[in-house]
């Protein structure tokens, strides 16, 4: 169904009351929550999909920063390549397929640099990955338009790097030097040279790509080991997981050699993991089986056995899991796809399940669940403290909520991981374009960056 300017409009508005519901408790002031309110470069970046935007949150005030422009709907003045033509705003769908957008489409995947000092973000659709700087939160290679004007934009987008069939999920190696992409929609990975494809974005030289890497077939992921000497591959297409030696040369760049194959057919039978995270202490690995409605932990190292495994409940459709680590426990969250009635305020809404991870492995079980505030839940990612959660959510809230119509990222306060309190609900909003107002819409994946300190990848 086509959306008049009004309609939109009338969403912003509905996005803005929504901001100030359910506003939370801010971060200011000295120290509230474990982060102190000296280190205001914070920011929270999440991938929407369906609108091919990152918004950025503010974590000192829940409120949305910024929102990246991905999209190339307003760098052309002549409609019907704007993303408005006389005050219609087509399908979003059918704007992706006009001749003249080289925008990015179905932006999915998002990781931070060891240094968060960049995101490497993923066009499914366009084959490309992005790489954005996480201080100034633009898009590195992007460009003056020599077309600009009032309804036009002032920036032509970079077209990022070519680099294969739906690539899903990027990962920097634990030093940085490169990037790998799983390409998902084939049997390989890409490794970029990060150094070189900086350089690349900006128009200055090509050859990022060092190489291809065969692998599983329909490889989703990859993570690696703590100490950056090994990386796990999963898959959405096989019940099997690759194990590589990185074998890093001398400059500090992959070599990379199989050292086994490991069998989740016990596991998930569905062959359909899609998103794994090495625990704090680097001692296990986690995996989430979407299909199967469970998770498993392996040993990092070693021979790789297997720990855990754990049902989430019927339907759960887990996406991504989260380690929450403090003084007060150790908890392993995982983000459920399910939406279930009788949520907070008798509004539907996903849920996260919480398992104790300071239990002995194999008898490890979800001990509680705790609604998220929004519908689908996907991606999870923690303050470097330990304290505050994130949650990115695929669907839009439900007519007759305070959040009508908008994609919510929520917020809780884990200081004790067993007992989530619930902070704020957080309406995406809408990118301004100068034809107009582009809604935010679907989110996938979701960091916590801090830049200057090291990720969670780092």
């Amino acid at each position: 169904m086509n959306l008049t300017r009004r309609d939109i409009l009338k969403l912003a508005a509905l996005g803005a009351v929504g901001s100030l519901i359910d506003a939370g408790p801010s971060l200011a002031g000295p120290n509230i929550g474990g982060v102190a309110a000296d280190t205001g470069s914070d920011r929270v970046f999440i991938c929407n999909e369906d609108s091919n935007t990152l918004t950025v949150i503010n974590p000192y005030s829940n409120t949305v920063d910024s929102t990246i422009n991905l999209t190339s709907f307003d760098e052309d003045p002549r409609p019907p390549f704007r993303f408005v033509t006389g005050g219609v705003v087509p399908t979003h769908a059918a704007m992706i397929h006009k001749p003249l957008y080289h925008g990015a489409i179905s932006i999915h995947g998002a990781a931070p640099s060891p240094d968060s000092s960049l995101i490497a973000t993923t066009g499914r659709g366009s084959s490309n990955v992005y790489l954005i700087d996480a201080r100034t939160r633009s898009v590195i290679g992007s460009t003056a338009n020599p077309q600009a004007g009032d309804k036009t934009s002032a920036q032509r987008l970079s077209s990022g790097i070519l680099i294969g069939r739906e690539p899903h999920e990027p990962t920097f190696t634990r030093n940085g030097k490169e990037l790998w992409v799983t390409l998902r929609g084939e049997n390989r990975i890409v490794i970029l040279d990060v150094e070189r494809a900086l350089k690349q974005v900006g128009g200055k030289e090509a050859g990022a790509v060092r190489q291809y890497l065969d692998t599983l077939n329909g490889p989703a992921q990859v993570w690696f080991s703590t100490n950056g000497k090994l990386a796990f591959v999963i898959s959405q297409k096989v019940s099997k997981v690759d194990v590589y030696h990185v074998n890093a040369n001398r400059h500090g760049y992959s070599r990379p050699k199989l050292k086994t194959t490991l069998d989740l057919t016990a596991q998930d039978p569905f062959s359909f993991t899609p998103f794994q995270k090495t625990t704090p202490d680097g001692k296990e690995v986690w995996f989430s089986h979407k299909l199967a409605d469970s998770v498993s932990a392996w040993e990092a190292s070693g021979d790789h056995r297997v720990l855990s495994h754990v049902q989430l409940g019927k339907m759960a459709r887990p996406n991504h899991v989260e380690f929450v680590e403090n003084a007060n426990g150790r908890a392993v969250y995982a983000s459920l796809a399910r939406v279930d009635d009788g949520g907070p305020g008798g509004v539907a809404s996903s849920q996260i399940a919480i398992i104790d991870r300071s239990a002995p492995a194999g008898s490890r079980k979800v001990v509680s669940n705790f609604f998220t505030h929004g519908r689908e839940s996907h991606g999870l990612w923690t303050n470097p403290e330990g304290t505050r959660l994130y949650v990115a959510h695929e669907q839009d809230e439900l007519p007759g909520t305070p959040a009508e119509g908008q994609t919510v990222c929520s917020v809780f306060d884990v200081s004790d991981p067993f007992k989530p309190g619930f902070i704020a609900q957080i309406p995406l909003g809408n990118l301004d374009l100068p034809s107009g107002k582009l809604r935010n819409k679907k989110s996938i994946n979701l960091v916590y960056v801090r830049p200057g300190a090291r990720s969670q990848a780092g």
